[in-house]
């Protein structure tokens, strides 16, 4: 579920594990879900000494939910300065039966670093080295970018997560096995410095490169390298000897082995730029406790102090909100998982991570002087099993029902504000539609979970009927939707609703395909001009629908490989988008034949490029009794079949009245059918109409699913 320092390909086809994520995410313990629940009741928790610390740890990690999602985890429970609980569960090396040590097992502890670096930055702060409301560019020198807007990017914005930065997440080969390679922060940052491509301060997404950007401004202000400003500076004074941010000598032997989610092994990896800011850490789980009861303590930790009171306090406070249940982030830390019908508490701050191979979670709880770090050698959800299991436990008052004020409604007319599409600002692949349904009531879907009602408590906050928990919008001073935040595909951060579609001059609103066509244009993929002329019925090359499916998955051409698979490309604008997709298997090639990029494709053609994409995901089994009408080339049925089945297609594919399908495989494909290829691959949720198919034909029912009436566009 969470989205904070993960390395992946770009692509909405690898949405299998993100979507398990999710799943498991909404497997929350009803914790005040009912709004019955008195608030003396919710108020009684157990207490939470080294006794029951410890017996929680041991019921939870030995429990059947928790232990399909860590092989090795390491854990440590603090409280009014004190170690309540360390412990550690599972392997860090299963195959030679090592087990975790939560003082000396190392693990990666992904962008809990970027507390540190936040930490660091406000030690600056203190001495009057930096000031908060600077702009950046003042402690990087010549540093070139565009910022378009009279405003700067401050220390603050990047604290917060506010910069207004296009997205600079790490690419996949800044991990990468060659352990000699080094490059420094500064190099990484030149090279690869964002545009300011939203007023700074104005809304809230996720940036890792903000991050970078403060441990290179410690750096610079300091004078020190920055893994030597942190052993100096944090590391030594609290006594944690086994944290640092670069993977040699005893870190690297003592660091856990890490492996899949299906629990396989994965190969050591280096990063890129060597020292990481943002999500290089190593330590432990005891270190860690080390810096939470130094944080607790207003900063001190016995004669040593590494920040002082008042700067911890401020650390502590959020900065932003989309409303008061949904806070964004604080100095170093951001909102805690929402809990159903109780939101995000801003009396805890959390800070999660996650790298290929490892996730963590720490939260505090200042006002209980309790703090709470978990880390595991695998990357996934067994922390949102653990922290809302935590605080039902210990904490229940930050779980009870949200007290919401009396709230009329509006009517569906008023709601229609907030109808649309939405694209995440981190991952703009990831799309959600809204529309109306009644007074007081949206209905959501998106491609991971499908649809859901939500039902209106507050001008711009929204009760999911699924689980309980808020969705949240943020609109401007006119009333105009600007932005959602909803809690599972990317609570860290915000999606921007699409600008209204002008539509096409020659696509009316009541043509077939406008369903597709407009919402596309609202999202950005076509220009939004109303005098523009679409040419719905033009056919589609073949160079022109490769091209369309590769920007859908946010393929970069630049990582093309060198060799062209095919001799008739060169200079082509489609080639390098031909030769990703052949790298991906979408394509074949040999290097000796052609592509032929500027022939119409037909609509079996298309189909099998997707299918090449997502088959592995997706097996024929739950769909191969699916009976095709007209005419399909053989390798392209089961192809056809998988289109059909997860409804990947426009109004185009009829159905005959034997309860077969005509795909019309052997026509030319026109833009207006690619239109509802692209825009059902955003937004249809198939991971769930697969389990539905897979489901009743292992019950034998296929056939009686596939007459039913085709699925169609939101």
């Amino acid at each position: 579920m969470k989205q904070l320092f993960v390395v992946q390909k770009p692509s909405k086809w690898t949405k299998t594990i993100a979507a398990a994520m999710l799943s498991i995410s909404l497997m929350v313990p009803a914790v005040s879900a009912s709004a019955s629940s008195s608030a003396s009741d919710a108020a009684k928790g157990k207490p939470l000494d080294a006794a029951s610390a410890s017996a929680f740890l041991d019921d939870f990690f030995a429990s059947e939910e928790a232990k399909p999602h860590y092989v090795g985890a390491s854990v440590v429970i603090v409280k009014d300065g004190q170690v309540l609980a360390q412990e550690g569960y599972g392997f860090a090396d299963q195959e030679n039966e090592v087990p975790v040590d939560p003082k000396s097992t190392v693990f990666r502890i992904a962008s809990v670093s970027k507390t540190f670096a936040a930490t660091a930055v406000m030690q600056l702060v203190e001495q009057g080295k930096i000031g908060l409301q600077d702009d950046f560019t003042k402690y990087v020198e010549d540093l070139e970018f565009n910022n378009p807007f009279d405003k700067p990017v401050t220390i603050e914005h990047l604290l917060t997560h506010t910069t207004g930065f296009e997205i600079r997440d790490p690419k996949p080969e800044d991990l990468h096995n060659d352990f000699e390679k080094v490059v420094e922060i500064d190099d990484y940052v030149r090279d690869n410095m964002p545009s300011v491509v939203r007023e700074p301060g104005s809304v809230y997404m996720y940036d890792n490169f903000a991050s970078m950007l403060l441990g290179l401004i410690v750096q610079n202000v300091s004078g020190q390298p920055y893994e030597e400003y942190m052993e100096e500076h944090i590391f030594k004074p609290l006594g944690m000897e086994n944290s640092d941010f670069l993977l040699t000598g005893k870190l690297k032997d003592q660091l856990a082995v890490e492996y899949t989610p299906q629990h396989t092994v994965m190969e050591p990896y280096a990063v890129t730029p060597t020292v990481m800011p943002q999500g290089g850490m190593l330590s432990t789980a005891e270190d860690i406790g080390k810096f939470m009861i130094a944080f607790l303590n207003g900063g001190a930790s016995g004669s040593n102090r590494i920040l002082k009171d008042e700067t911890v306090t401020a650390m502590e406070q959020y900065r932003s909100e989309i409303h008061p249940l949904l806070p964004n982030t604080t100095y170093g830390f951001e909102a805690p998982f929402q809990i159903p019908g109780a939101g995000s508490s801003s009396k805890i701050i959390t800070k999660a991570g996650d790298l290929l191979g490892t996730s963590s979670y720490l939260f505090l709880i200042p006002e209980q002087n309790t703090g709470v770090f978990l880390t595991y050698n695998q990357t996934g959800a067994l922390r949102n099993l653990f922290y809302p299991q935590f605080i039902a436990t210990f904490f229940p008052q930050y779980a009870a029902p949200a007290a919401l004020e009396a709230f009329e409604p509006q009517s569906e007319e008023e709601l229609a504000k907030f109808a649309g599409h939405y694209s995440d600002l981190r991952m703009d692949i990831i799309v959600s539609a809204i529309g109306t349904e009644g007074e007081g009531d949206l209905v959501i879907t998106d491609s991971f979970i499908g649809p859901r009602p939500l039902k209106q408590v507050d001008d711009n906050l929204f009760v999911d009927s699924m689980t309980n928990q808020f969705t949240g919008f943020k609109l401007d001073e006119e009333g105009n939707v600007l932005y959602m935040k909803e809690p599972y595909l990317n609570p860290m951060g915000y999606a921007k609703k699409g600008a209204k579609a002008a539509g096409f001059k020659d696509v009316a609103a009541d043509h077939p395909f406008a369903a597709y066509i407009y919402p596309l244009q609202s999202l950005g993929y076509y220009e939004n001009d109303a005098d523009a002329s679409f040419k719905p019925d033009r056919a589609v090359t073949r160079g022109e629908y490769v091209q369309s499916l590769l920007k859908l998955i946010k393929a970069d051409p630049a990582t093309a490989s060198e060799q062209s698979a095919f001799v008739d490309l060169e200079g082509h604008e489609a080639a390098r988008y031909v030769q990703i997709a052949h790298d991906l298997g979408v394509v074949m090639g040999n290097g000796k034949g052609k592509f032929y990029p500027d022939r119409p494709i037909t609509r079996q053609e298309a189909a099998v490029m997707v299918y090449r994409l997502i088959s592995a995901q997706y097996p024929p089994e739950a769909y191969a009794d699916i009976k095709l009408a007209g005419s399909t080339d053989k390798w392209a049925v089961e192809a056809v079949q998988m289109m059909i089945a997860l409804g990947l297609h426009g109004p185009e594919v009829t159905k005959t009245e034997d309860g077969s399908f005509d795909y019309h495989s052997k026509k030319v494909l026109n833009r207006a059918e690619e239109a509802a290829i692209l825009y059902t691959s955003l937004t249809t949720p198939t991971d769930i109409i697969y389990a539905s198919l897979a489901e009743k034909a292992s019950g034998g029912q296929l056939e009686e699913q596939a007459s039913e009436e085709l699925p169609e566009a939101s």
